[in-house]
């Protein structure tokens, strides 16, 4: 490959990697010079030394293109990074709020739940204790029947008890007058 060609690849180079803010348009009669010079075989050393500084400058030129292309690059990869870790952070930032509000929904139910058990121990507590009370007091008023009946049937006892011991006074009473009549009388 020889220099003219070298020096044409250069700003074939500059010119892809350079944006239009960057390009100088040169004039049609200077790049078709330029085109006819690098054909034409060098002649002399001056010559020569001018397409070498041409070539060189062209060098220098597409070095800082592709430095610059290289900063654009690496300055799309911060941003494609900053736009990934901020994607990342919000996938974050929602599973962690979606992790919070299972949570949330987790424990009002479970409250719910233990409301619902509450509320029904302290039905199944109320209904026992009614049924302790009436069962105490079906108890309390058999009780005072039974003692009613007892009394009832014990001074019935007595009284028939008390008849007969009177009954039967009377009736030594009566053999002791009728005993004591006969001696007498």
């Amino acid at each position: 490959m020889n220099q003219g060609d070298q020096t044409q690849k250069a700003r074939e180079q500059r010119d892809k990697a350079a944006t239009p803010v960057e390009k100088t348009e040169q004039p049609a009669e200077q790049k078709a010079a330029e085109v006819e010079a690098q054909e034409q075989p060098a002649t002399s050393l001056g010559e020569i030394l001018g397409r070498a500084e041409k070539a060189y400058a062209a060098y220098v030129e597409a070095q800082k293109d592709v430095t610059t292309a290289y900063r654009k690059s690496e300055l799309e990869a911060e941003k494609a990074y900053k736009v990934k870790e901020r994607q990342a952070k919000n996938a974050c930032d929602e599973r962690i709020k979606q992790a919070f509000q299972i949570r949330d929904e987790a424990i009002e139910k479970a409250l719910k739940a233990r409301n619902e058990a509450k509320t029904q121990a302290e039905q199944v507590y109320k209904t026992a204790i009614e049924q302790a009370e009436k069962a105490y007091q079906d108890s309390e008023v058999k009780a005072r029947n039974a003692v009613n009946e007892e009394v009832n049937q014990a001074l019935k006892a007595y009284e028939e008890a008390s008849a007969q011991a009177w009954a039967k006074r009377e009736q030594v009473i009566e053999q002791a007058w009728n005993i004591y009549n006969k001696a007498a009388g």
